[in-house]
């Protein structure tokens, strides 16, 4: 109940019943919903609202009446301010639960079908140290924490770390980040004690200028390490001074490259890259029935960050395919062809497409180290390149395996698919919301046959789904 009015902006006692889709509780005060960062269902809690609609609030949790049996303490020093890991104060049995009721609830609310076969979600192995790349951000804006003195001219505003959520300019400074195993956390915490030490100039979000502006780092199931250094404004000294200490204290990285950016965006797909030390890439692997896949990344590819659940992801789009050994198979949103790739030996041919080139590159690259000959990929904009004239030369597909991005497939690639008329269509999708959108028009021909969601990224909100469509007779 509210003290006062709604207005108000303070409600007592709300009662945490639900966790919405970007990860907030949920609760009700009259007919008021409150979504409360870091509360957790089971919650009871004194709620500030600081933003506030017609019949619904954003507020913070003030104070903490009855937990929920499902909280815990984060392990994390920069829980609650860091947003990476929004979840850390949630079981990871209670994340697979309230993962698993998004998928549902969106399927069945937003796409109005039956999702009640839905399988238990795959859990991930691991639920610290499970990514393969993390990037950091120098930043002359350190954020500053409740109790330091803003004023102070001798405080170190300099900062390696992640952006604050919400606020592009400013810098949380990490110790230890429980993402990425080790060298991460000993690489990062390094390069930035030897930067302070001989005076470099961190990058200034606004002014756009200072010397270091990105550190990149990318890890492998084989063991090979990649980094990535970015510079803005630094002179050849700065640059050769830095490469070289990184080369000397970590001989364990077997490709050491740097960029120089001059840029306002902190994009690297169109900048060149320069190879301090080793290759331009590292190796990833893959088992399959088929022997070892090896997966060739570089330091702008596109590789799904959990390697472990990466491989059970797919074997599932494999697995819901169904494939018989003679399908022509469209493999949509293909990035650097690991699903084309990973599916290629048990089919008689795949036809990848993917917006961004260097992906395609990477895709091709990748079936040549495989000696895999039975794939084609296209680069281009999908809703352009997926087109009748693109089918008729190629070919109607026996299986459509789709990936996109978190908006989804654009109104004219799921249109195509409706004219297309494969029998199977396997979606796989890291947005429930935008995936059950799609399948609201793809529902009027195909029926849903099965959702199996998959746990890509412990301790937060954000989930994978892949579900099988089967063309109607």
């Amino acid at each position: 109940m509210s003290r006062g009015a709604k207005k108000s902006k303070f409600f007592e006692n709300v009662a945490i019943i639900d966790i919405a889709e970007e990860g907030k509780g949920v609760g009700k005060a009259d007919d008021f919903v409150l979504f409360v960062d870091k509360a957790i269902p089971g919650d009871v809690a004194d709620v500030t609202v600081f933003k506030s609609k017609k019949n619904f609030g954003e507020g913070r949790l003030t104070e903490l009446k009855k937990a929920s049996e499902h909280r815990v303490k984060a392990f994390c020093e920069h829980f609650g301010t860091c947003g990476g890991c929004k979840w850390q104060h949630m079981t990871y049995d209670a994340q697979l639960t309230f993962k698993q009721k998004s998928v549902s609830d969106a399927i069945n609310r937003l796409a109005k079908l039956d999702a009640s076969g839905i399988m238990p979600i795959v859990a991930s192995p691991a639920d610290k140290y499970y990514r393969n790349k993390l990037e950091f951000t120098f930043s002359n804006k350190r954020w500053l924490y409740d109790g330091e003195n803003r004023d102070d001219q001798q405080l170190d505003m300099n900062a390696l770390g992640f952006h604050i959520p919400g606020r592009f300019d400013k810098i949380l400074d990490v110790e230890h980040c429980y993402l990425q195993a080790e060298p991460s956390n000993a690489l990062r915490n390094s390069i930035r004690d030897f930067v302070k030490q001989h005076g470099y100039s961190f990058y200034d979000l606004k002014q756009h200028t200072g010397a270091l502006r990105n550190l990149i780092i990318r890890t492998s199931s084989t063991g090979e390490v990649m980094v990535v250094m970015v510079f803005a404004y630094a002179t050849d000294d700065e640059v050769q001074k830095l490469m070289g200490f990184i080369e000397a204290e970590f001989p364990q990285i077997t490709s050491l490259l740097y960029i120089i950016n001059h840029k306002k965006n902190d994009t690297i797909f169109d900048q060149d890259v320069v190879a301090f030390k080793g290759p331009e890439y590292i190796y990833e692997e893959m088992p399959s029935p088929n022997g070892v896949i090896k997966f060739r990344i570089g330091p702008k590819s596109f590789y799904q960050t959990n390697s472990i659940q990466a491989l059970k992801l797919y074997e599932i789009t494999r697995d819901f395919a169904g494939f018989k050994g003679d399908e022509l198979v469209y493999d949509l949103y293909t990035g650097a062809g690991t699903i084309a790739n990973f599916v290629a030996g048990h089919v008689r041919e795949v036809v990848g497409v993917e917006y961004v080139p260097s992906a395609i590159e990477d895709a091709k690259i990748n079936s040549q180290i495989n000696n895999i000959s039975n794939t084609k990929f296209y680069a281009g904009d999908m809703k352009d390149v997926l087109s009748a004239e693109f089918v008729a030369e190629h070919g109607k597909p026996e299986v459509i395996i789709t990936d996109p991005p978190r908006a989804g497939m654009h109104p004219d690639v799921v249109a195509r698919l409706m004219d297309i008329e494969a029998p199977k269509i396997v979606y796989v999708s890291c947005n429930a919301a935008t995936q059950a959108r799609d399948l609201v028009v793809l529902k009027e021909k195909y029926d849903l046959v099965k959702i199996q969601p998959v746990d890509m990224f412990p301790h937060t909100q954000h989930v994978e789904n892949v579900v099988l469509l089967r063309l109607r007779d």
